[in-house]
């Protein structure tokens, strides 16, 4: 971690509480209200807003979407630095957090708020433009945010209870956004005004989970150690720090792997359900009901996860979730040739697993931060969690772009609002693809990267000691 307490785990357990309060734990949670409905909403409708609402080519849509994400990634890093000057300067994280909850809101109707008359080119910049400022205030709150759980607790086990509790409201904000965002935009029958009163709601909803977490922010001053300004690095060299730590530290480069290619792979399906919901089941209200079938059972299951990793271990409760996950992704491949509402079973049983990816490499993020401190130093928990959110932000971008490469490639026909097209059964197979085989084959591929990771929980609590 960056110049803040705790400098070392053993002071962290003298200072931090052995267990944290339930108002700690309910207001950290609940800015996953905020940062669950911004990863689900946009990776949800952006690509299908802009091939079949504005008009853009298939591949154009995913140019507009990953280049706002590498923007991310340039700036994410950066304000990880930023940060942990803020924590080192005034003792709290809470400045940034506040000004990305306070302008996402603005930014996110701007982004759904298209003229239907400019045009498909005009309208893919606009939403490039938009879109860019909108992830960019998302990250001035997500990289603190994420920061936060290796000072509130130095605990291994606290850790799974902080972040459990949080993905409950993580799935709950997926299944509000994902059922509702589509919902709202059915409001009216002009997809124009549908999709701006979708992007005002969702807006002031994120925002006010958001400002809710930034009260946790407050917190840290108690556990805060603040050097002088003079002794604060450059931006420069914070970011140089974050890239550092990434070549330093086999478990945070283990552990990142994984998770960018879970994201690539949750991210592919994110941006496909639309697609699945109107060209294979043939309505369009279908994708409310994916949610429903992938979050429900999610709800219950994060807290069951947490009760497995207290029991086996985190990575190996990792390793089970994704094994579960690819399985079920990968048995909906047979809705090429028995499409039918069968497929929300597999989808369940994918959310059940879901909740523990979510859930357990987030808690596991905290120890590998407090394992460089131990091994390394002092390190910076905002340089470490700006790489993370850079890392999380390329695999959901690469998903949908993933996605467009094989719309593109397979013959997809896009469309303005309210015409009517007929799509070749090559880009149904494709469609099909990308929401079962193409994650199945990226989760396999993460568990590789699993197997490197080497903490366990005798690692964390010997630092403890």
């Amino acid at each position: 971690m960056s110049n803040e307490a705790p400098g070392l785990p053993e002071a962290a357990a003298s200072l931090a509480p052995a267990r944290l309060s339930r108002g700690t734990i309910a207001r950290y949670a609940t800015g996953s209200l905020g940062t669950g409905g911004f990863a689900t909403l946009p990776g949800l409708v952006l690509t299908y807003y802009l091939t079949d609402s504005l008009g853009v080519a298939a591949l154009a849509a995913g140019l507009v979407i990953v280049l706002a994400k590498v923007w991310d990634v340039v700036i994410d890093p950066v304000i990880g630095a930023l940060t942990d000057r803020d924590l080192a300067r005034h003792g709290t994280r809470r400045r940034l957090m506040l000004v990305g909850a306070c302008s996402l809101p603005v930014l996110f109707a701007l982004t759904f708020a298209v003229p239907p008359a400019v045009g498909p080119a005009v309208a893919a910049i606009w939403v490039f433009l938009a879109f860019t400022l909108t992830a960019t205030a998302f990250s001035l709150f997500q990289v603190p945010y994420i920061a936060l759980p290796a000072e509130l607790t130095p605990d291994y086990d606290e850790r799974t209870r902080l972040l459990t509790w949080r993905v409950v409201v993580l799935t709950l904000a997926i299944l509000l956004f994902g059922a509702g965002g589509p919902a709202l935009r059915r409001t009216s029958d002009d997809p124009v005004t549908g999709y701006l009163v979708m992007g005002v709601v969702a807006g002031v909803v994120i925002a006010l989970g958001m400002l809710v977490a930034t009260t946790v922010a407050r917190r840290a001053r108690a556990t805060a150690r603040t050097d002088s300004p003079e002794a604060t690095p450059s931006i420069r060299e914070h970011f140089s720090e974050g890239i550092r730590s990434l070549r330093r530290s086999a478990p945070f480069r283990a552990l990142l792997s994984t998770f960018v290619l879970q994201a690539l792979a949750t991210g592919l399906m994110l941006a496909g359900a639309q697609y699945v919901a109107t060209w294979v089941l043939h309505s369009e209200a279908a994708v409310e009901l994916l949610f429903v079938a992938l979050i429900a059972p999610a709800l219950f299951a994060a807290p069951a996860w947490g009760v497995v990793a207290r029991r086996i271990g985190k990575e190996r409760a990792f390793a089970i979730a994704s094994v579960v996950f690819g399985l079920a992704a990968l048995s909906i491949l047979g809705v090429l040739w028995a499409p039918g509402d069968w497929i929300y079973a597999p989808v369940a049983v994918a959310g059940i697993a879901y909740a523990g990816m979510q859930s357990l490499p987030m808690a596991m993020l905290p120890d590998v931060i407090s394992h460089d401190e131990r091994t390394n130093g002092p390190g910076r928990a905002g340089a470490f969690s700006g790489v993370w959110t850079a890392g999380e932000t390329v695999g959901f971008a690469l998903g949908a772009t993933t996605l467009s490469l094989i719309l593109a490639a397979t013959g997809y026909v896009s469309s303005t609002a309210g015409e009517t097209v007929v799509q070749p059964d090559a880009a149904i197979t494709g469609i099909v693809v990308s929401f079962s085989l193409a994650p199945a084959v990226l989760i396999a591929i993460s568990l590789l990267a699993l197997r490197r990771y080497p903490l366990r929980r005798g690692d964390i609590q010997s630092q403890q000691a």
